[in-house]
């Protein structure tokens, strides 16, 4: 069985919430990575708030006042989460990830990973090495790392990704920006175990160049 999985950049969510709301609804995610979710210290009841208006679930925890969240339908079940901060120098804004360990019922579980990586290229392979050398995360599962790495391919995170093994995995289409997109920021590198098959997103194109600035990723994830 499948599991779909989404990686959004959603700005805030300061945009066409319409919108928003209509591709993400088109795409049907079981795992919706987002980044630049409000961070502010009193932002989690809108995490919380907006998956419960796409009808999936926010598990809580602290943020750490990070922008990164992970939401979940219903039909998964999530056995572990939480969060993880990178090292950041003030005054930069934090950076981290959230991660889920999920799974279909009578399913074999797997690691999710939704993170927003720095705007400094010297620091966005220090952070790959800290998301790779947590001990908090299962290292036995296999994992899907998405998010917004504001790099390009091949970049200091994704070359530190696939040296320890993780493939560029996702749709190979340009992500930013939304109503031009010229090039491809967005990435998925997930363990070989996980086989992803990219989603057809067409039909909300309208919608796509309006609810935020990124264009989504949606892949369907089957456990080999």
């Amino acid at each position: 069985m499948t599991v779909r999985l989404m990686s959004y950049n959603v700005r805030g969510l300061k945009d066409d919430r319409a919108a928003l709301h209509e591709v993400i609804e088109h795409a049907r995610p079981d795992v919706l990575c987002l980044q630049e979710m409000p961070r502010h210290p009193f932002s989690n009841h809108k995490v919380a708030a907006f998956a419960e208006s796409l009808g999936m679930v926010w598990g809580g925890g602290k943020r750490h006042r990070m922008s990164t969240a992970l939401i979940t339908s219903p039909r998964v079940e999530v056995r572990r989460s939480g969060h993880g901060l990178y090292s950041v120098p003030r005054p930069q804004e934090p950076r981290g990830y959230a991660w889920a360990e999920v799974a279909l019922p009578g399913e074999k579980p797997w690691v999710a990973i939704s993170t927003h990586l720095s705007l400094y290229g010297a620091l966005r392979g220090g952070h790959a090495r800290e998301l790779l050398d947590d001990e908090t995360l299962d290292h036995t599962l296999p994992w899907a790392i998405a998010g917004d790495f504001n790099e390009l391919e091949n970049g200091p995170a994704g070359r530190e990704f696939k040296h320890h093994g993780l493939l560029d995995a996702g749709p190979r289409i340009n992500t930013f920006n939304a109503a031009d997109p010229h090039k491809r920021i967005d990435f998925i590198y997930a363990s070989p175990q996980l086989t992803l098959t990219a989603v057809d997103m067409s039909a909300v194109e309208e919608q796509m160049k309006v609810a935020t600035d990124h264009r989504p990723l949606v892949v369907d994830a089957v456990i080999a």
